[in-house]
């Protein structure tokens, strides 16, 4: 049987190494609207570890802290902070895909495993990809429940409802300067990915810094991973700033769609989550892309909502500011009318966004 990225249907878990699991959870359903609805721990008989998953639609995350200093995920929070050490994509066949992807250059993190219990059969594999980072490729059409291991949650809940919030639009990683060809080669050798997009330095910039991205996806353009590296400027850019306090490569943001921004970033907003400032110019620049806008215009600028069009169709997007102590990991909040873009016409004034909160860091 051979293996081709049209095998790939879709992101499945997400899963976040933290140093408390407990803290982590009541902020993903008290902020973002998640439920949790599977634990792990020692009451479970997990003695090294405290782990929740929180499910929202098609998003599942797991969140997990460590309780022997001695485990990796210690090590990972150690080093980077709470982030995303795992990605997974759903795939006809882990095992068929996984010796492809090695055959081609990755480095094997976990081999082929089918894992039995209650609730049937999860078939799962994993590979190495950028920094501490491993990317899995599971198989759950004979699986009932969430992730094997856990259990149902049976705690209070910590959401009064959901945020509207639907499916992972895409993942985007960081990369040092000089990286950004060769892993962008190594997904599309590795998982037969293609590179579709390139932005170069003249596309995302500011007077004071740039950065250079590649969009790599699987040919049925069912997951997509934006790759970015820094460029050269006159002063320190975001993705410097990452790799500086992440100490080295990761996940940068995770963008999820939802079919309503306006009614989820309402909500998120009096729930609590912080967004990036939108400059209170942009609206006057951007007349031409508000013409296309099915949305209330006074609703958009008192979200600080961010549009852009291509083609017949436009999206709407918005990014939170980095949800842990060190400035890494955020989100961005995307609809799509029509639009397969990723906001190129907003890098501008996010980007110059961006560096005010960098400035007050002292970290421009």
């Amino acid at each position: 049987m051979t293996y081709t990225s049209h095998d790939i249907s879709g992101f499945d878990y997400v899963h976040h190494y933290v140093g408390c699991a407990k803290h982590a959870a009541l902020y993903y359903s008290r902020l973002f609207g998640f439920r949790i609805v599977g634990y792990q721990g020692p009451e479970t008989g997990a003695r090294d570890r405290t782990s929740y998953l929180l499910r929202q639609n098609d998003i599942l995350f797991a969140v997990t802290a460590a309780l022997d200093p001695n485990h990796r995920i210690f090590d990972f929070v150690r080093r980077h902070g709470d982030g995303v050490a795992e990605i997974s994509l759903r795939v006809a066949n882990p095992k068929t895909a996984f010796e492809h992807a090695v055959r081609h250059g990755a480095k094997p993190v976990a081999e082929p495993t089918i894992v039995r219990d209650e609730q049937g059969e999860f078939v799962t594999a994993a590979i190495g990809v950028y920094g501490d980072v491993a990317l899995y490729l599971i198989n759950r059409d004979g699986y009932r429940g969430f992730l094997p291991g856990y259990q149902p949650y049976t705690g209070p809940q910590f959401n009064e409802r959901a945020a509207g919030l639907q499916a992972i639009d895409h993942i985007v990683g960081n990369v040092p300067e000089g990286e950004m060809n060769r892993w962008a080669a190594f997904f599309e050798e590795a998982l037969d990915f293609e590179t579709y997009i390139h932005f170069d330095k003249g596309d995302i910039s500011t007077q004071f810094s740039a950065l250079v991205s590649k969009v790599v996806r699987s040919k049925n353009s069912a997951v997509k991973l934006p790759i970015n590296e820094p460029a050269e400027g006159k002063k320190k850019s975001q993705i410097e700033e990452y790799l500086e306090v992440n100490y080295g490569s990761g996940v940068q943001h995770i963008a999820i769609g939802s079919d309503d921004i306006v009614a989820s970033i309402g909500d998120m907003r009096e729930r609590g989550v912080g967004f990036i400032p939108t400059p209170e110019t942009y609206y006057d620049l951007v007349a031409d892309r508000v013409a296309l806008m099915q949305e209330n215009l006074a609703d958009v600028k008192r979200l600080g909502l961010l549009i852009d069009n291509e083609g017949d169709g436009y999206l709407l997007q918005l990014f939170t500011q980095p949800v842990g102590d060190r400035p890494t990991l955020f989100y961005e909040i995307i609809q799509r009318k029509g639009s397969d873009g990723f906001g190129q016409n907003n890098f501008q004034s996010l980007f110059e966004s961006i560096e005010q909160e960098q400035a007050k860091r002292g970290n421009l």
